[in-house]
């Protein structure tokens, strides 16, 4: 992974499916992007910079995973834009984006305020990354980069903004059963 992230202690993995992680295929044929794929090896369940929370693929019987918490987050988000474009809600696509891009948009991270990263599943590029998007309180898109690992600084940036910078990146969540 390019952006080095500090795990203040031991990743927590015993409960994500690294199966999963690395059998996963979309609608196109291609995985889960390898910057996606190194960040969960990296960092498992857990809190990024004080605020985000990226979804691993969890095994039956675990919270807090791609499979049903991004599923869930995705069907919402959809939903929003959905009536936003109805309601003509121009702000909500902008600054980078038009109405076309939400149907392709997948939530992989959430923040502790309401914001959402996302995929654009349609933008796999020759390296299988997909560009990373944040939706900041499903209220508007901005592009972060063509990966994980370019958005990851922008992302640390804004965090710092509001935190301040602490002595690590990634803190452990426990693994939670349903």
């Amino acid at each position: 992974m390019p952006h080095t992230l500090t795990v203040n202690g031991r990743p927590t993995l015993e409960h994500v499916d690294l199966e999963l992680l690395d059998s996963y295929r979309f609608p196109d044929g291609g995985g889960f992007p390898e910057s996606y794929r190194a960040f969960i090896r990296h960092a498992g369940w857990a809190r990024l910079f004080d605020l985000w929370l990226i979804y691993p693929p969890v095994l039956p019987g675990f919270a807090d995973g791609l499979q049903g918490r991004g599923e869930n987050l995705t069907a919402r988000f959809l939903s929003v834009y959905r009536e936003g474009e109805e309601e003509e809600f121009e702000w909500m696509v902008e600054p980078d984006s038009d109405w076309s891009r939400p149907a392709s948009l997948r939530v992989f991270g959430w923040s502790e305020n309401g914001d959402a990263l996302l995929w654009d599943t349609s933008s796999r590029t020759p390296d299988e990354e997909f560009a990373v998007w944040e939706s900041r309180s499903l209220d508007s898109l901005h592009r972060l980069g063509g990966s994980l690992s370019e958005a990851l600084p922008l992302i640390q940036a804004r965090a710092r903004g509001s935190f301040g910078a602490r002595g690590h990146d990634v803190e452990p969540l426990p693994a939670v059963r349903l």
